[in-house]
């Protein structure tokens, strides 16, 4: 499994219905494990994002299809980052000449 790191912002919609942000974390969950990912942790922050997300997927496709479904909703606007764990970096670093 790849790991992401999603930040994201709510829009007017998203922020409209805040008191059902953890119903809403709920169905993202399921949606996640639907395609075959899982959402590992959810945080609610301060600053410039208003949330984090660390989600494990098989492949980039399935963590495209988990966000383009999770942008159709309309509440938030996101980024996604692809991580990379210790070993991974081990062998991505094993290649540079």
């Amino acid at each position: 499994m790849q790991t992401y790191v999603v930040l994201g912002n709510w829009t007017d919609q998203g922020i409209r219905d805040v008191k059902d942000t953890l119903k809403r974390e709920d169905a993202i969950r399921l949606l996640c494990e639907r395609l075959g990912g899982r959402v590992k942790e959810v945080y609610r922050t301060m600053g410039r994002h208003d949330w984090v997300f660390v989600v494990e997927a098989p492949d980039d496709a399935t963590m495209s299809a988990f966000m383009l479904t999770l942008g159709s909703g309309g509440n938030s606007r996101s980024e996604t980052l692809r991580a990379f764990t210790r070993q991974e970096v081990e062998q991505i670093v094993s290649r540079v000449p």
